[in-house]
């Protein structure tokens, strides 16, 4: 979502070159208020924004031209008010004194509302939890059955007595859904209301009956990341004529232009709390504002790449390869294996390289990326026998081709994965022993990894066989 705005602030630091005048910090406030109007943020917010950061710019201009790099000083200051911008710190769900903590969702239709229910569900499960859906959307056709298919999907209990279809009272039925609850012993109720195509008095009066009768003690709206400024400005009539207490984005993963993140935190004062960043039931996540910042600026996030692959990989296996890598073993297609399984449940390839530093200026190569290729590797490594998985070296011609045969792929296609998997092997040693192959590059800007102290150095080996061979005796 963020792409366009990313390029666009990327262009501007790199067109940053030793010392800046005031004239150059005027221009870049100016430059980077028209970024924002170009990404759908409202105009009030996009010129308090620039206005705040050319105030920061002015008194710390002499802190910023004594530095040795004026333009990272610049990016800290953007960075900083964009992480103000965007609410702060992340903000996480109150729970209740006493159990059910009761959660309300509202929104407009067509924000996602129902299948974000299940997300929520789903992700407060993870947590350890016990959630039930209350279905108390009983005008839009079909709601009710569609949050009972949302519910079996993730395995949550959906409390619904009322077909809906216009049929029912949705407060009755959300008291009963929280008496329900409290009798059953879930810790967590998630009531799924009504919405409009747009604000109306009626919409506000049946949310506003909900609200007083189940006292939830958090109220999300959810907004379609899509729908640019007019999510701001349905935000900012919700929290007047109902209130709520957090906002969660939908869509995030589209082509929008992110606007509406960046304007709904100043329009409400209200948090974003979490996010839905794709159809699969765990795109889905806490909102964190200083990693959305880092994004925007194209620094990427590894943070949360880490805790997606720390999620998709099991605890052992993760424990497993770090004891190899540790002890020196030899990484093998077998673990390559458990790898690719991993990333296979951590979603799309093109989303993950899109966390990485500096993917704003790699979208072409990304968005070309073919997502099929790691099956057809999957395929290869399944062809092969555990001993051959274990022990490359004994992949002859013969092998080659049985495993050709096997996973529909051609030979040189095993070949080239060969060759590759083995280059990978002979740098994993390299980086073991504190050093990056000849030529190539350390990604990512990583340290090279030290050298223990107590490791004796490698002595210089003689240019002469027999000498050699004598020191190696």
């Amino acid at each position: 979502m963020f792409e366009a705005l990313g390029q666009r602030f990327t262009a501007l630091f790199s067109g940053l070159r030793g010392k800046v005048s005031q004239s150059q910090l005027n221009d870049f406030a100016a430059d980077i208020k028209t970024a924002l109007l170009d990404s759908d943020v409202a105009l009030s917010v996009a010129e308090s924004f620039s206005n705040q950061v050319l105030e920061k710019f002015t008194q710390n201009s002499d802190e910023i031209n004594r530095s040795t790099n004026p333009s990272q000083k610049i990016f800290e200051i953007v960075n900083q008010q964009l992480v103000e911008i965007l609410g702060g710190s992340a903000r996480r769900v109150r729970y209740a004194k006493v159990a059910p903590t009761v959660i309300l969702l509202t929104g407009l239709q067509g924000a996602g509302k129902t299948s974000l229910a299940g997300k929520l569900a789903h992700y407060l499960k993870s947590e350890g939890n016990t959630p039930i859906l209350v279905a108390a959307d009983l005008q839009r056709p079909n709601a009710v059955n569609q949050l009972q298919v949302v519910g079996q999907s993730v395995k949550i209990p959906v409390f619904a007595p009322e077909p809906g279809n216009g049929v029912g009272d949705p407060v009755s039925v959300a008291k009963a859904g929280v008496q329900f609850a409290r009798e059953k012993l879930h810790n967590f109720v998630i009531v799924d209301t009504a919405g409009r195509t747009g604000i109306d008095q009626e919409l506000m009066t049946q949310i506003v009956n909900v609200r007083d009768a189940v006292k939830p003690d958090e109220i999300f709206f959810v907004v379609d990341a899509m729908t640019g400024q007019d999510a701001a400005l349905s935000a900012k009539a919700f929290s007047e004529g109902v209130g709520f207490d957090a906002v969660v984005l939908t869509k995030l993963d589209g082509d929008a232009r992110g606007g509406a993140a960046l304007s709904i935190v100043s329009l409400t004062g209200k948090p974003i709390i979490f996010a839905s960043t794709g159809e699969k039931i765990a795109d889905f996540d806490l909102f964190y504002p200083d990693r959305m910042a880092s994004r925007i600026l194209g620094m990427g996030d590894v943070a949360s790449l880490a805790e997606q692959a720390k999620r998709a990989m099991p605890e052992e296996m993760s424990k497993k390869l770090e004891d190899k890598f540790t002890k020196g073993e030899d990484f093998t297609f077998e673990d390559f294996l458990s790898q690719i399984e991993a990333m296979k449940n951590m979603g799309s390839m093109s989303k993950l390289l899109g966390l990485l530093p500096g993917s704003a200026g790699m979208k072409k190569q990304i968005d070309n990326f073919d997502e099929s290729e790691l099956v057809r590797t999957r395929a290869i490594i399944q062809s092969m026998t555990p001993q051959e998985r274990n022990e490359p070296k004994i992949l002859n011609g013969s092998r080659r081709s049985r495993i050709a045969r096997g996973s529909g792929r051609a030979v040189s296609e095993i070949n080239s994965l060969v060759e590759r998997f083995t280059q990978a092997q002979k740098m994993m040693k390299q980086m073991r022993s504190g050093n990056l192959p000849a030529g190539m590059p350390n990604l990512g800007g990583l340290p090279k990894m030290a050298q223990p102290s107590n490791t004796p150095k490698k002595k210089s080996r003689s240019g002469n066989p027999a000498k050699r061979a004598l020191e190696q005796g």
